[in-house]
């Protein structure tokens, strides 16, 4: 039996100049959350990152935290959807250049709702559904590297962690649309690889970064 572990990235940089690098707690929730897995553990024989930088530098702080010495894979196949592309095929309606975080929170979500519906998928470099079949592609990699037995982590985005686990629940396009938005940076969800298939086993396990410093429960 293979186990893998779906890891969110931690908190990026929302706001700056380059998004695509991690905040200060994000990369104190990367090092708490290796601890965590290591401290309930968790012995990867593979450890795999998509190929964007905050998926690459939490996992660096993830086996600093858990204190594994491994390399890490990288597979562009884990890489977040294109928001900016997204965003881009959706017209905003908040006034300004910058938007609040609720405002942007509402774009983002009617873009993803057009991107996902199926409708314009022409429109778009990666549609929805190549999207899911590139990270569903992107996990039988990592399955097979397994060779039927022991633990990857692997450090992705909420993105494909919602495509994911809305795929192993049969809950489709609905299901990504409710599971995306609450997927919390650093949390670890789990799959299990036997007999069955693919098993859903918990998803979006975050009590590692509860408790004494509430600033670590981020979402986005």
């Amino acid at each position: 039996m293979s186990v893998v572990l779906l890891v969110r990235h931690g908190q990026a940089s929302w706001g700056a100049a380059d998004y695509d690098v991690l905040s200060e707690d994000g990369g104190r929730q990367a090092v708490r959350t290796g601890a965590a897995l290591a401290g309930r553990g968790v012995r990867p024989a593979l450890v795999v990152a998509g190929g964007m930088q905050r998926q690459r530098e939490t996992a660096r702080l993830l086996l600093e935290g858990a204190g594994w010495d491994l390399p890490v894979g990288t597979d562009p196949g884990w890489d977040e959807m294109d928001h900016l592309e997204v965003l881009d095929r959706q017209p905003h309606t908040f006034a300004g250049d910058t938007p609040t975080r609720r405002e942007f929170q509402a774009w983002f979500e009617s873009a993803t709702h057009r991107w996902t519906a199926g409708e314009h998928d022409h429109e778009y470099e990666e549609s929805f559904e190549d999207f899911g079949s590139r990270v569903t592609a992107a996990l039988d990699t990592v399955v097979a590297g397994l060779a039927g037995d022991g633990t990857a982590v692997v450090v992705t985005s909420g993105g494909p962690i919602a495509r994911i686990v809305a795929g192993l629940l049969g809950g489709g396009t609905e299901a990504y649309r409710r599971v995306a938005p609450v997927v919390v940076n650093a949390s670890v969800t789990k799959l299990v690889v036997g007999a069955r298939g693919t098993t859903l086993v918990s998803v979006n396990e975050h009590g590692h970064l509860e408790g004494a410093d509430p600033g670590l429960l981020t979402y986005r």
